[in-house]
């Protein structure tokens, strides 16, 4: 299984915390979750989703969606189900959506976590992906 962190999130991470430099664009109010036909990696952005209907699924930064933590656990998840558009057409001709990630915009390229979906699968016209409420983990080791 593979789930990772994209290189910009860890240097931003390091540089704030050594260096003393500003977070970039100072803390997000909104992560766009996104899916992937082909995993991302540590360098690489892999190939995110495409077809009628696809956007990447705004959702707030805040303690309703995501649970303060704390204690020893270095793990957060969704607390809120959270519901993707429903496709209008096939995504990414019928491939399997087989990771999905969060990015800091609705378009941009600053990938910040990813990980394997639990079951490939492609979304086909009128499927409407769904993560339940605990679905979504993103642990920081």
């Amino acid at each position: 299984m593979a789930s990772g962190k994209y290189e910009s999130l860890s240097q931003s991470l390091l540089n704030y915390l050594f260096n003393g430099t500003a977070w970039p664009g100072g803390q997000p109010a909104t992560l766009y979750l996104a899916l992937f036909t082909v995993a991302p990696t540590i360098s690489s952005l892999g190939t995110e989703a495409t077809g009628s209907g696809y956007s990447r699924l705004a959702v707030t930064s805040n303690s309703t969606n995501w649970p303060v933590i704390s204690g020893s656990t270095t793990t957060v998840e969704n607390a809120v189900a959270q519901t993707m558009a429903t496709a209008t057409g096939n995504w990414s001709s019928s491939a399997n959506m087989t990771d999905a990630g969060f990015f800091s915009s609705s378009g941009g390229s600053v990938l910040l976590y990813w990980g394997d979906l639990t079951v490939a699968k492609p979304v086909l016209s009128g499927d409407t992906p769904s993560f339940a409420i605990d679905a979504i983990t993103v642990q920081e080791l």
